[in-house]
């Protein structure tokens, strides 16, 4: 030993010494090899003298001593780890374990020992702090993922306390270090099953199926055959359980295909015959009859060229199938299992008898699962007030009311507080005609919900529930479903939300009054006013916005107040009062019966805290008006959209106005695209409505930012949608199909409910429908028009003009095989709109270098304006002036300079006699003569004309 001690390497010993100086005054590098992780900071000459000092006084068995001197080392340093394991060792010793055991947790934060952490969560679980003691689980697995000891320790503790969503993130963990382990499978599926995560579930034991299937293609080594008990199944495998587990999710799922299938094929693999798989073409269970000496009573005709295979298949595997063939509505192989199951003894298979009789409940068999209740019902075994009450709803169904009426006195008398069985024999008297006797229950039933109501419900003891210890760093809960309100933390009663309304109610009336108040003065520049009424009407918007009644998740339903009235008796309760009111006019006789209107709906109420919601738009409207003209739209179209959403506002013409009110802030801050969406949203509302159209060319008048919105891709296909489903609906109306959520129309291409290619050209601002209206008439299919509409034709060939492209506007021949402005002049030759809108198409085609006759699409054009001067020429001086622009620009494009320059003179001459204020096309007409002027070298002609019309 004495050799070892003083036999060191002194350059060794030199370079280490070297490194630590080096560390100290964090001048240069190490040399030398890393060293391993440094846990902490590096301690300073201070720190490291009090730990010394706090040592030797723990050496020396001065506790206290060495308590205060490690909370000093803390203060100055709280990630020296040392000084936590120092304090902690001094509870420990001082005989405070709780003490001791949180100082260990925070001392283990700063050292990430993953023993360590297991340590604690070993002594957190014993001392009762299951919350910390999962937490120090989770830091095992963090710092040590092959650590799977901890996490099944944590899944096990989860579930203890109940914690099933730390359970199941364990055991998923678990999973992925070994996948399609069966016991980790089978402790997760009860878990999976709690939390109703069924398809989770399926698809993990699906996969351990397959899995196991992969890896023994012919079936397991050794056959298996689950009607033999006793036999020793192999470790890892997908056993006959598992099977049968995998068929019920899938059952419980209304998934009675793959149920099937999964007991057909896992079955067969786990009796080795996995390589049979032609058994898979036959639609039928044959794989599995039974043979002719062992069918008893099952009688059963296959056709078909592969014979029956008689294989045999357990009772609870043959139930499966019988649940899944029922449920799938394959009635006679159902009925096929379900009668070998029903063959076994009742006692030993009730469950599967009651699953059975279930099944054929669900399908509205009365008479196959009437029998198979009442065997049930005949053993006091397995009889219960369910089965029961299911036979007498048999009995009902099936005709035989006064059996069904014996079996509910049976259970009323087993049970008298049981009220549904007596209103279902009260209903079974009424028809047959006892009045009396119905009245009697349904007063019996009466009663007793009135002596239930009045009795006061038992509370527990306070002694009676643990309180969690103090010492853990966790709130130490059980979680159990029925949870108790904290102490102390009581709700507003009715009372006081009702004066607190009221206050508000109070101070709302006020604000409206002030802001009334304010508006004229606001209206005439008062920039004082206006500061205050934005104030004021910020206030109201802010406070009508944070109203959760008004913006509610289902929007079908109106605004019925703050504290709208609910109907305190249960729907039980009103169906009793609605039959002593029967029974008791039966009873004496009356002819005249006054029927109570349950279903009648209160009134909608039109006003939110004293103002109405007339009033209410029209200061949103206002306050974003104001918002708009101070530069912030956004925010004003984030008020108008969120108003948009409330129930208050779910009637067409309120939705109409904040759509319209938002157009207005749009296309004031130049936001076209805005304008487009809320345009698009009416259209498709107001279907085979031309006013939405005529509002979309309102919102983008002129200028270069609104033509860029009018060509967009989307609007153009969304037109075209809407002009195909204007030409179907008057050509082919037998293709339109209302859809009654969109509440519109749409084309299908057959008389078949299939969706046409027009359906499918959806682009990305799809519209979403709006919320359902009260009224029958938004109900009920809208009146399709009977003749061809010439605007919406005219807009799309417009669209193709201002884009610059003449060839379609003119003769594209699209799916319906028409033209459009040419269609549209068809339509309505008379409109001095279309006809100009053709000679501007003919006279840009022509002027385009594909044009195959230029001579004849400027005769085309040339005429298509003479017709449109035509139709203009009595109306006015104002139109000839129009009229003589649009000439000269003719002209002007064409080259003929001399005809353009005289159209163009007669505007200004127009002009001048009407006076300068005159604004009509003078001034357009003014800058294309000075271009002419210009080209023309007459500069001084062109002078004049910016003096007199372009000076500002």
């Amino acid at each position: 030993m004495l050799h070892r001690e003083w036999d060191f390497n002194i350059a060794q010993q030199d370079a280490e010494f070297r490194d630590d100086l080096r560390e100290a005054s964090g001048i240069g590098k190490k040399k030398g090899k890393k060293r391993g992780r440094q846990h902490g900071p590096v301690l300073s000459h201070q720190v490291r003298a009090l730990i010394g000092e706090g040592n030797q006084a723990y050496v020396d068995g001065n506790i206290p001593e060495a308590i205060r001197m490690m909370q000093e080392v803390i203060r100055i340093e709280p990630r020296a780890s040392s000084a936590w394991s120092v304090i902690a060792q001094c509870y420990e010793d001082s005989d405070e374990p709780k003490k001791a055991l949180q100082l260990r947790i925070m001392a283990a934060h700063l050292r990430h020992d993953a023993d360590e952490w297991e340590r604690l969560a070993v002594q957190s679980r014993d001392l009762g702090y299951n919350q910390q003691a999962i937490y120090c689980y989770s830091k095992v697995y963090s710092l040590d993922p092959t650590n799977v000891d901890a996490l099944w320790d944590r899944a096990s503790l989860a579930k203890e306390i109940n914690d099933l969503r730390a359970a199941r993130h364990s055991l998923l963990a678990i999973l992925k270090r070994f996948p399609h382990d069966t016991t980790v499978l089978a402790e997760l599926r009860p878990i999976l099953i709690e939390v109703s995560d069924l398809p989770l579930c399926a698809s993990l034991y699906q996969a351990a199926f397959e899995h196991y299937q992969t890896v023994q293609p012919l079936g397991p080594a050794q056959p298996i055959d689950p009607s033999l008990t006793g036999q020793p199944l192999p470790n890892q495998i997908f056993a006959f359980i598992d099977l049968l587990v995998l068929a019920d999710l899938y059952n419980t799922m209304a998934e009675y295909d793959r149920a099937i299938q999964i007991i057909r094929k896992g079955c067969r693999w786990l009796q080795g015959r996995a390589q049979q798989r032609f058994w898979d073409g036959c639609v039928d269970d044959r794989e599995y009859d039974l043979p002719r000496e062992d069918r008893g009573n099952v009688t059963i005709e296959r056709s078909g060229d592969v014979q029956p295979g008689h294989y045999p298949l357990d009772v609870n595997a043959r139930h499966r199938l019988a649940i899944a063939r029922i449920k799938l509505g394959e009635a006679e192989e159902g009925k096929m299992h379900a009668s070998i199951v029903l063959a076994q003894d009742v006692l030993d298979y009730a469950a599967l008898f009651g699953e059975i009789a279930d099944s054929y409940f669900e399908r509205e068999m009365y008479a196959d699962a009437r029998p198979i209740y009442e065997v049930l019902g005949a053993d006091t075994a397995t009889s219960s007030l369910y089965v029961l009450l299911q036979v007498a709803v048999c009995r009902r169904m099936l005709g035989d009311l006064q059996e069904a009426a014996e079996v509910y006195k049976q259970v009323i008398d087993v049970d008298q507080t049981n009220n549904d069985a007596k209103m279902k024999l009260a209903e079974l008297y009424e028809i047959m005609d006892e009045p009396r006797k119905a009245l009697e229950l349904v007063y019996q039933v009466i009663d007793s919900r009135k002596r239930r109501t009045h009795q006061p419900e038992a509370t527990p003891a306070p002694g009676t529930v643990p309180q969690p210890q103090g010492a853990s760093l966790f709130e130490e809960k059980s979680r159990t479903r029925a949870k108790t309100p904290a102490p102390g933390k009581s709700r507003l009663t009715l009372a006081e939300l009702k004066e607190l309304e009221e206050q508000r109610e109070r101070e709302v009336i006020l604000g409206h009054n002030h802001v009334e108040d304010l508006w004229p003065r606001m209206l005439h520049g008062d920039v004082e006013a206006e500061r205050e009424w934005m104030i004021e009407a910020e206030k109201l918007v802010e406070m009508f916005r944070e109203t959760r009644n008004l913006f509610v998740t289902t929007r079908d339903y109106d605004f019925k107040g703050m504290f709208p009235k609910r109907r305190i008796q249960r729907r039980d309760d009103t169906d009793e009062d609605r039959m002593v009111s029967r029974l008791e006019l039966n009873e004496r006789d009356k002819h005249s019966r006054r029927g109570k209107d349950d279903s009648q709906a209160p009134d909608k109420v039109d006003s939110f805290r004293g103002v109405t919601f007339s009033s209410w738009l029209r200061i949103f409207m206002q306050y974003a008006f104001v918002l708009t003209k101070r530069g912030d739209f956004d925010q004003a179209e984030e008020v108008l959209r969120h108003v948009l959403l409330s129930n208050a506002y779910r009637d067409s013409n309120s939705q109409n106005t904040i759509r319209i009110a938002i157009i207005t802030c749009a296309v004031h801050a130049g936001k076209f695209s805005v304008a487009v969406e809320q345009c698009r949203k009416i259209i498709n509302t107001h279907q085979f409505n031309n006013e939405a159209f005529r509002l979309l060319l309102v919102s983008l008048a002129s200028g270069h930012r609104p033509t860029d919105s009018f060509v967009t891709s989307t609007l153009q296909k969304h037109t075209l949608r809407e002009l195909r489903l204007h030409d179907a609906s008057v050509k082919t109306p037998e293709l339109m199909k209302w859809n009654v959520v969109g509440r519109k129309y749409n084309l299908s291409s057959s008389g078949k409910e299939e969706p046409s290619k027009v359906e499918e050209e959806v682009d990305e601002e799809a519209e979403i429908p709006g919320p359902m209206e009260s009224n029958e008439t938004e109900k009920t299919a809208i009146q399709m028009p009977t003749k061809n509409n010439p605007i919406i034709v005219a807009l799309y060939g417009q669209m193709s003009l201002a884009a610059k492209s003449y060839q379609s506007a003119i003769c594209k021949l699209v799916s319906l095989s028409r033209i459009y402005l040419l269609h549209a002049y068809d339509y309505c030759p008379e409109d001095p709109v279309i006809c100009l809108s053709l000679a501007i198409a003919s006279l840009g085609r022509a002027m385009q270098r594909q044009s195959d006759n230029r001579h004849h699409m400027i005769a085309q054009g040339m005429a298509f304006l003479s017709q449109y001067r035509t139709l203009r020429k009595s109306s006015g001086d104002e139109m000839l002036a129009e009229v003589d622009y649009n000439f000269g620009r003719a002209f002007h494009q064409l080259g003929l300079h001399t005809h353009a320059v005289s159209h163009y003179e007669r505007v200004l001459e127009i002009a001048e006699k009407r006076g300068s204020e005159y604004a009509s096309v003078a001034k357009e007409a003014a800058y294309n003569l000075s271009l002419i002027y210009v080209t023309t070298g007459a500069v001084p002609l062109a002078e004049g004309l910016y003096r007199r019309w372009l000076s500002i």
